[in-house]
């Protein structure tokens, strides 16, 4: 049986397209049912553009087919470019947002763990528990969500379930130690969360630096959101603790580059305090363009 096609060229072209997104979407961003639905839609929707004919358009009486009788080489050039073009960056940065966001996640769960760890190393019960408390919500939507859903830096990693698990069965032990135990003891324990966490990232190729980095970012951010609302007051406020996060990236590596940050970071606050407000904005944009190129090279 001879099928007649019933897409035209830009049609079949904007069909590779969004193949190529849910093909994207699918190995980097999902797992589970989610991501086989999304195999499933790239590799419909791929076919349906190689042959040229949709089953939808059947039904519904619709043909692009004869919208475009022919294939006008600038439109074929261009539709080349652009499939490279999402190909090429969408991997490459699938590849370094999904790395930034599980960064992003250790790094929040991992402050009420430094933070749970150094009050029990103080007997400071009342902290230890707050922060106990808050670890363990934090925790618990980490390794939720991390059991399920491996991202691609992370995906031959067959020991990360594992050692999430172990994690896990360390925090939910020690609810009564901190509560009402020995807080030393409970802290010699906790400790063993540390290396776990340092191995899982070592044999996953994330440097320390890449953590310092990220947990920096998110301070950074308010110094930035301070200095384009032109608040000079609110960017003095936050300025310690944005040098705190900073003083971590240096206690890894402290080259040239993360100098460079350090003296934007400065220059920043020093417009705060003299009050011009007007120079912030231009100012905490250098700020930015300093982290970024780090980032994006060492990240």
């Amino acid at each position: 049986m001879n099928i007649k096609p019933n897409e035209g060229t830009i049609d079949r072209m904007i069909r590779i397209i969004i193949a190529e997104i849910f093909f994207l979407l699918a190995f980097f961003w999902v797992s589970g049912v989610a991501q086989i639905v999304l195999y499933v839609a790239a590799a419909g929707t791929l076919l349906t553009a190689i042959s040229g004919f949709c089953g939808l358009y059947k039904i519904f009486g619709v043909d692009t087919a004869s919208t475009i009788k022919k294939s006008p080489t600038k439109i074929i050039i261009s539709f080349l470019f652009v499939a490279i073009l999402v190909a090429a960056m969408g991997g490459y940065y699938s590849n370094f947002f999904t790395k930034k966001i599980f960064l992003e996640d250790y790094n929040k769960m991992n402050q009420y763990y430094k933070q749970t760890l150094f009050y029990t190393g103080q007997n400071a019960r009342p902290e230890a528990v707050a922060n106990y408390a808050l670890l363990g919500e934090e925790y618990a939507l980490f390794n939720a969500k991390y059991q399920k859903y491996h991202p691609y830096a992370l995906r031959r990693d067959s020991q990360l379930n594992g050692d999430l698990v172990k994690v896990s069965n360390i925090i939910s032990e020690l609810k009564t130690q901190i509560a009402t135990g020995d807080l030393k003891m409970a802290h010699t324990t906790l400790e063993e969360v540390r290396p776990v966490f340092q191995d899982i990232l070592k044999r996953n190729g994330f440097s320390l630096l890449a953590v310092a980095l990220v947990d920096f970012h998110d301070a950074m951010e308010k110094v930035i959101a301070a200095a384009d609302a032109k608040d000079a007051a609110t960017l003095i406020a936050v300025y310690p603790e944005v040098s705190e996060k900073l003083k971590a990236v240096e206690d890894t590596a402290n080259d040239s580059e993360i100098q460079l940050i350090r003296q934007k970071l400065e220059e920043v606050f020093l417009l705060a305090k003299e009050n011009k407000v007007e120079l912030l904005s231009a100012k905490a944009a250098e700020l930015k363009s300093a982290f970024v190129k780090v980032y994006l090279k060492r990240g």
